[in-house]
């Protein structure tokens, strides 16, 4: 009688983990190319979730079509999970171009894109939106050297507005190895920047192994995107973006990782190429939701 008293306590609690973790599964809504907030949430009913990443800087520029967005998402039951915000002037056709363009290097589009973080502050907090991810752009290697310098102290610039509201900052990964990542995170003298963990940038780039930059970077992930990948055979050449399941990510052993450093934050659900998104955000959730227990 013990033993079955035990054995249907176990079923519960791994039935009441398992839907926990269901519960803090999003989709990234740039991934559904909606343009209205009617679109959007179609699409994330479309998917089978109730939590999504939003983007903000569409929000910001075409208020219009989004005017009716907190209402529709109450309407639907829909809660934002996280903001994505993108920054000006970023080419993303090859790995050189994303690598002169990308994130808040560039001082042709600095002025801009501060004035911009000031608005995405303001918007997440109105929408009581806590953490907001973007690509920061590729981090200098060598500390000492002017570009790491100016690249910290506008990180260090935008981590102290958003501080001031309560917010956190969420590098994307990829760009640069887990180890250099963390030791530049590590220099930041603020405590609200943290990282969206991406395994498939790890692969796009070419910079690691998926499953090991997990125990890397393991203290400082704040959200994770499940997207897929296939490395690149060519060398300065990207990876192809996949659905997920169908690349290099090992999904079993993700899970596992981050079950076993104490993750406990969300996973949104994200697709950038192909021409059937919601179909295969939908076949990601099913693979997420059998592995996440």
């Amino acid at each position: 009688m013990l033993s079955e008293v035990r054995g249907l306590l176990e079923s519960n609690n791994n039935l009441e983990q398992k839907q926990k973790m269901k519960n803090r599964l999003a989709v990234c809504s740039w991934s559904l190319q909606a343009t209205n907030a009617k679109e959007l949430v179609e699409r994330i009913q479309q998917v089978g979730v109730k939590y999504v990443q939003l983007a903000l800087s569409p929000v910001i520029n075409k208020p219009e079509a989004w005017k009716d967005l907190n209402v529709l998402f109450n309407k639907a039951g829909i809660s934002v999970i996280s903001g994505m915000a993108e920054t000006i002037g970023e080419d993303y056709s090859t790995l050189e171009s994303i690598r002169v363009t990308g994130g808040i290097v560039p001082d042709v589009h600095w002025e801009g894109n501060w004035k911009h973080f000031q608005k995405i502050a303001d918007l997440a907090v109105s929408m009581n939106i806590k953490l907001i991810t973007f690509h920061a752009g590729f981090i200098p290697h060598e500390p000492e050297k002017g570009e790491y310098q100016k690249l910290r102290e506008r990180i260090i610039k935008i981590a102290g507005l958003f501080g001031e509201k309560g917010l956190i900052l969420g590098l994307e990964t990829g760009q640069e190895r887990a180890e250099h990542l963390k030791s530049f995170l590590e220099s930041l003298p603020v405590t609200n920047v943290r990282v969206n963990y991406d395994p498939a940038n790890i692969l796009l780039y070419n910079n690691g192994d998926p499953i090991e930059v997990i125990d890397i970077l393991a203290k400082h992930i704040e959200q994770c995107h499940l997207k897929d990948a296939t490395r690149t055979k060519v060398p300065g050449t990207w990876g192809a973006e996949v659905a997920v399941g169908t690349g290099e990510v090992n999904w079993p052993h993700f899970f596992e990782h981050l079950k076993k450093i104490g993750f406990k934050g969300d996973f949104s659900l994200e697709r950038e190429a192909g021409n059937q998104r919601i179909a295969d955000l939908s076949a990601g959730r099913q693979l997420a939701e059998k592995l996440m227990h």
